[in-house]
């Protein structure tokens, strides 16, 4: 897997570098120290994955990720979100921007590496502070006036299996547990899941977790 990093921390990228060419099956093909040059060596390099820090000088990572996330050109490359700020805002816009994955810097190495495979396999991922801040965000706007939800389009064209499969992945629930519980194989499962991500124009399973809290499809459970 080739990993571009983008932190404009020189002790932080050095860290990382150390950690991901420690793995085999890893290597660091660039380090970036704002969002700008993040995007041009995403550009240059067309890396499996890119570690983007949100706070950096000139363009943010939330501008970054949004840029390369928006060009075809890049369509193999995840965004792996990697910073100190789990607070809602930041997770929100994260994603939104298109980042597959929202990871605190306080992860643990394994978990960090873990998280890499899992948004280079074209999964999504979110450390657990972050889906907590999610889903409080979609809590406070469903107490608003109007309910807080909004049509999503393209949700109306979903079969009755897709909105199954929708929900169960914004439970959080993986390819293999969604067709335990539905009775279909996982292959059946990444199926409906790559129709209905084209149907809502999502680039990735985290956008499928937004527009189901958003349509409210799916209901933040109290905690």
């Amino acid at each position: 897997m080739r990993v571009l990093l983008a932190d404009d921390q020189a002790l932080m990228r050095g860290a990382l570098r150390m950690l991901v060419e420690s793995e085999p099956d890893m290597e660091v093909v660039g380090e970036a120290v704002d969002g700008a040059e993040a995007v041009a060596l995403t550009r240059a390099h067309r890396p499996d994955v890119v570690l983007m820090d949100i706070r950096m000088p000139g363009t943010d990572g939330i501008a970054a990720s949004r840029e390369i996330t928006g060009d075809p050109a890049l369509a193999g490359t995840a965004v792996l979100v990697l910073t100190t700020f789990e607070a809602d805002e930041y997770v929100v816009r994260a994603i939104t921007a298109g980042a597959a994955g929202f990871l605190g810097k306080g992860a643990e190495p394994y978990e960090l590496l873990g998280a890499i495979r899992t948004v280079a396999r074209g999964e999504a991922l979110l450390s657990p502070a972050a889906t907590k801040s999610l889903i409080a965000r979609f809590v406070a706007q469903q107490r608003g006036g109007d309910g807080g939800e909004r049509a999503v389009p393209g949700l109306e064209t979903l079969t009755v299996r897709e909105r199954e499969v929708l929900v169960e992945v914004a439970c959080g629930l993986s390819n293999d547990a969604i067709a335990e519980r539905l009775g279909v194989s996982p292959l059946t499962v990444k199926t409906h899941i790559n129709h209905t991500m084209a149907k809502l124009a999502a680039r990735d399973r985290a956008q499928l977790v937004v527009a189901a809290y958003e349509s409210g499809l799916v209901r933040p459970q109290p905690w």
